[in-house]
Order: structure tokens, then sequence, then C-alpha cells
């Protein structure tokens, strides 16, 4: 990569960055208490419409369809920025990009740009994904024999399922049969669309069921190929995963900073005294790490450098980790407060929690990661 190209690459990067920390300011910070309060209270409608006039719905969308043409690198600029404030915002972004991923890679598998016109919101609006389960788990459904037509199905925990067009779901015919992706137009009468479910973080991002009956469908790519989409589209979102834990990680240290230095006990500004000092200090360098973490993973996958996918995979789990220990210490130097819808830290503490769920449980995605080391030693 010549230093041309680097160049502006950098400057494309702190032009989206400073956009999501913009927006960030202008619309999540005044009425973040409110908006956590969904789905008991209304959306952010107007943040989610601003995301997409900016272009934040087609940043990993190809430049010939209308995209800006970048790769998850540069969705996890963004996600950063905007988790620093609120993480439910950046949860909707990153449906939508999780969803451009596996159309994107069973593009490249195919060369079948068709499924992109099929999409008339596409770049403009977000595109409903099921981004915190393994599609391995999902329950068979009824298919037509040309695969026109989904006859039924039930895609359980669907992010944005309510307030998208469109969905990038997965299908199977049996159980432990390879599964397919399909696009399904969400305002087709054959869907029926649940209640939000409440999540313990990220309200502002909404998990609804989605019923399926007798609804006209796209298979995208190639039948029985969407574990291999599934898999390419993890490894970049990873990236993005991570980006969104430190983007927490460093809003709840920025707060906890400040908090500690306007407030006072004993006689002296809090920040003053040693046990907290050692707590902002083991934050501080957690979130050190983290940065080195995401940047290198970007950097990797930039390069296509061989094993960036490891790479990337390792750097959300461990900073998920990472985050979930440092916003709970930054509740803790709120003291009481820190409890308190009021403040900012508890809906952080959530959100850390949340986010470690992103395309899958840690659990699972721990030994799926060892499964990767063993195949490739054998």
């Amino acid at each position: 990569m010549n230093a041309i190209n680097v160049d502006s690459m950098a400057a494309e990067r702190q032009a989206f960055a400073d956009l999501a920390r913009d927006i960030s300011l202008k619309k999540l910070v005044e009425h973040r208490e409110e908006n956590d309060r969904y789905p008991f209270g209304p959306i952010f409608e107007d943040a989610i419409r601003d995301a997409g006039i900016v272009g934040f719905y087609g940043v990993n969308l190809p430049e010939e369809q209308g995209g800006v043409g970048m790769n998850a690198g540069m969705v996890s600029v963004i996600l950063e920025k905007i988790s620093e404030v609120d993480a439910s915002l950046a949860g909707v972004i990153f449906s939508n990009a999780a969803a451009l991923e596996i159309i994107n890679a069973a593009m490249a598998s195919t060369g079948d740009t068709g499924i992109y016109s099929e999409i008339k919101t596409l770049g403009t609006a977000p595109i409903a994904f099921p981004m915190y389960a393994s599609p391995d788990e999902i329950s068979p459904a009824m298919l037509s024999k040309d695969e026109s037509r989904i006859f039924y199905a039930t895609i359980r925990n669907c992010a944005l399922g309510n307030i998208a067009d469109y969905a990038v779901v997965p299908i199977r015919r049996k159980e432990n049969q390879p599964y397919s992706y399909y696009l399904v137009d969400l305002k087709d009468k054959g869907v029926t669309i649940s209640r939000p479910i409440v999540s313990l973080g990220l309200h502002g991002c909404p998990m609804v069921d989605i019923t399926i009956d007798k609804v006209p469908s796209r298979v995208i790519g190639k039948s029985g190929e969407g574990k291999k989409y599934f898999s390419a589209m993890s490894d970049r979102m990873a990236v993005c995963a991570a980006a969104m834990s430190l983007g927490i990680m460093r809003g709840s240290f920025q707060d906890a900073m400040q908090y500690t230095s306007d407030r006072y006990q004993g006689g002296r500004q809090i920040i003053d005294w040693g046990q907290v000092r050692m707590m902002l200090a083991n934050m501080a360098i957690e979130m050190k790490i983290a940065e080195s973490c995401v940047a290198m993973a970007c950097q990797q996958m930039d390069c296509c450098v061989c094993g960036w996918e490891k790479t990337a995979q390792a750097a959300a789990i461990h900073i998920g980790e990472m985050a979930t220990r440092s916003c709970t210490d930054g509740v803790q130097l709120f003291g009481g407060n820190g409890y308190m819808k009021d403040y900012p830290q508890e809906k952080r503490m959530r959100d850390a929690r949340h986010a470690q769920s992103l395309l899958g449980m840690v659990p699972l995605r721990k030994i799926q990661y060892i499964s990767r080391i063993i195949e490739e030693c054998e």
C-alpha cells in the first residue's frame, strides 16, 4: 500500500470519526437516559435516520452499488466513536454492516450483484440481521422446491426486525443440513413481527422474533453456502465488535475521570485517593491494550496478513471481557450514583455485557476459536 493510499485512507477514517462524534454529541448525549427506556418509550428515530443520511449504512457497500466501498475497518472507526456515548446506535449500524457483509461474501463467490438492486432502501436505512446467535442453532423451515418462497420459518432475536424494511436471515430445510441466507421483505403481509424483546443492554437496537408464512424470498449467493458466508462475515465483523467494546470502555473511563475530579470526599478530590487512582490506572491500562489490539486487527485485515481472522476473533473476545471489567469499575468509581440510571455508567455496564454476545455467545466462540487452531494443526 503506497503512501498516497495510506494518507487518503487516514483522512477518510478521520472524516468518518468526526461525523460519528458529531452525531453522538448532537443526537445521543442529551436524551441518552430517555432513549434507553425503549421499548417502554420512543426509539431515537432521528439518530437512526441521520446515520443513513451521512452514509453510515453504506460504508461497506461497494461503490458501484452506491456505497462508500470501504471494509469493516472503516465501520469499526464509526462504531468506536458512537459507542463512547451510546452503544445502542452502534448496534444498529453493526447489524446493517453484518447483513451487507453476508451479501458481499455471496457476491464475491458468485458474481451475482442482482441482490443489491432488490433492497430499495440500500445504504439509506438499516437492514435487519440476527446478530446475536449462531445460525447453526436455527430451527428447520418449509421452503418451496425452487427456494423462491418460504412457506414457514421462525427467526429468533433478529435485531432491527421491527424498524427495518428488509432482513437477511439464515434458513435450513432440516436439522443438521447446510443452511442458506435469504433476503426477506419485512413489509410482506406474510411476515409477523413480535413485540420488542427486552434485553440487558443496547435497548435502542431492538430485537424481535419474526415468523415468515408464505413469503416470496431470494436466496443470497449459492444455496447451502450459508456457513461459508457467515464465517467470512464473522471474521470481518469481529473487528467491529472489538471496536464497540473499546468505545464503551473509553466512554466509561472518561466519565469516571471527570466524576472523580469534580467530586470531593474527606476534604479532597476523590481522584486523590490512592485506591481510586489504582482503579483508574487499571481502566486506563486495559483501554490502551484494547486500542492496540483493535489497531493491529484492522491493520492485519487491511493488509490481508496471513491469520488476520484469528487476530480479529481473539481481539473481539478479549476486549469484550476487558470492557465488562472496566465498566464495572466505572460504576464503582461513581459510588452509589454508579447504579442510578441518571448517570451513564449503569447503562455502559449493561451495554458492555450485551455487546459480548455479538456474533454468538462467548463460550461458543471460544470453542470455535480453538477448533479452528486444532484443524490447522492437523
